[in-house]
């Protein structure tokens, strides 16, 4: 059990309550306390938090408007928001970021998301391998700069990372943002901490991140102190957010360390980085929507697509329109995320597997048809047409007939959906024009 789903069905268990007395108090804190610890949250953490939602429920008056399971979700909001630190807003000019981080932390990968996350922003991004110690960092670098369209330098074989940073800064002197990726460890020792002053003192660097995994849980804030003691970091990136229930413990424990939390890492895809912000975690967990965010991800997605805004309007449902919907959901990670965002995060794990499943397999369906039978949907109920476009997407005969159905269900539900004005209000902010 992840730490969100814990929280829910925690304050699930007050739907019934009608008064907040010490009793009821007490219960919810020992099932808030397992789902806290089942997460790694390091225990002291735990029970000042508990303490805290204690003492604000029994020492204020419960508002007559308000149920006792609203007003607890709102202590325990306000008080995880504490728990997990600031919100992080970085300034959009000219930098020199130094990635540090162990073996296993995402740090090369991470390097490649921040510098498309700044280039999306105009700031022309580049990348420098100052990984001297990995054998294969080298071309792993180079090819996610290629994947994210950013500049690249690095010295295959070189061992002097002063060389590597002199020259990197000549040759990347044209970008905004410069981000160097160093070598990691399994620990941080002696050579490490001085190969990682040399190259501080080389770059100036006027951002030190360190890049943490967040299944390690709250060894988090003891890495995050040691890292600060050793160079001084000027904040924390948390990566494996999405697949890892230990992430509570390490952004609570990085919090603890008194180091900023700046992005976290929620999927593989190099678009799948966002700015931290204590509150829309917090929100997710407790299943609180973000429509915010999952506007900004559609639009994101769309973009990355190469889609045009005319292209996403769908005024008719046919195939060709639900494929240009199929290659922007594809660009916005997993299904999973974008649950959490509106408020839907306890679907079943094998539920959502099947949904990924299904998506990828009509994808490749439709992309089987030709134009013709695209536009009109009714042509692949021919069993000559069925059978070809099966064969053509390594799919079976009961796959397209499964697509037809669950086409014609959604043609339905779209129908219904452009008579329902009320509907249609709610959805216009985030939704293509229907």
């Amino acid at each position: 059990m992840d730490l969100g789903e814990g929280l829910r069905k925690a304050i699930a268990r007050l739907s019934g309550a009608t008064i907040i007395d010490s009793k009821t108090i007490r219960e919810f804190n020992k099932e808030l306390q397992k789902a806290l610890l089942s997460s790694d949250v390091e225990v002291g953490l735990v029970l000042t938090l508990t303490r805290k939602i204690e003492d604000a429920a029994l020492k204020s008056k419960l508002p007559t408007d308000v149920s006792p399971k609203d007003y607890i979700t709102n202590l325990v909001y306000e008080e995880l928001v504490k728990l997990m630190g600031k919100k992080f807003e970085p300034e959009l000019r000219p930098k020199r970021i130094l990635l540090l981080g162990l073996y296993g932390s995402g740090k090369t990968t991470t390097s490649a998301k921040l510098a498309k996350f700044y280039q999306d922003r105009r700031l022309s991004a580049g990348l420098v391998c100052c990984d001297v110690a990995r054998p294969a960092a080298y071309e792993q670098l180079e090819t996610l700069a290629k994947q994210a369209g950013v500049g690249f330098f690095g010295i295959k074989g070189e061992k002097s990372v002063r060389r590597i940073v002199k020259e990197g800064l000549l040759a990347l002197k044209d970008k905004k943002v410069v981000i160097f990726d160093s070598s990691g460890r399994n620990a941080l020792d002696r050579e490490l901490i001085a190969e990682l002053k040399e190259i501080n003192d080389e770059v100036k660097p006027d951002e030190r991140m360190l890049v943490i995994s967040a299944d390690i849980g709250q060894v988090a804030g003891k890495q995050a102190r040691e890292f600060d003691s050793a160079v001084g970091l000027t904040g924390v990136i948390v990566t494996k957010l999405d697949g890892s229930g230990k992430g509570g413990g390490a952004l609570s424990a990085v919090n603890a360390a008194k180091v900023n939390i700046t992005f976290t890492g929620v999927g593989e895809k190099l678009g799948n980085i966002e700015l931290y912000d204590s509150k829309k975690f917090v929100g997710r967990l407790l299943g609180i929507p973000d429509i915010e965010s999952l506007i900004t991800h559609v639009q994101e997605a769309v973009k990355e697509a190469n889609l045009k805004p005319e292209e996403m309007e769908v005024t008719k449902l046919n195939f060709d329109a639900f494929y240009t919907q199929l290659k922007a959901m594809s660009k916005m990670g997993p299904i999973k995320n974008m649950l959490g965002m509106m408020g839907m995060a306890d679907v079943p794990k094998e539920a959502l597997e099947q949904s990924e499943g299904k998506l990828r397999k009509y994808k490749s369906i439709i992309g089987s048809m030709t134009r013709e039978e695209r536009l009109d949907d009714k042509l692949i109920h021919d069993q000559k047409r069925m059978r070809r476009v099966a064969a053509g997407s390594g799919t079976t005969e009961k796959d397209v007939r499964e697509l037809l159905k669950d086409f014609a269900n959604m043609k339905k539900m779209m129908g219904a959906l452009q008579n329902d004005r009320d509907m249609k209000r709610k959805l216009s902010k985030f939704m293509p024009k229907m």
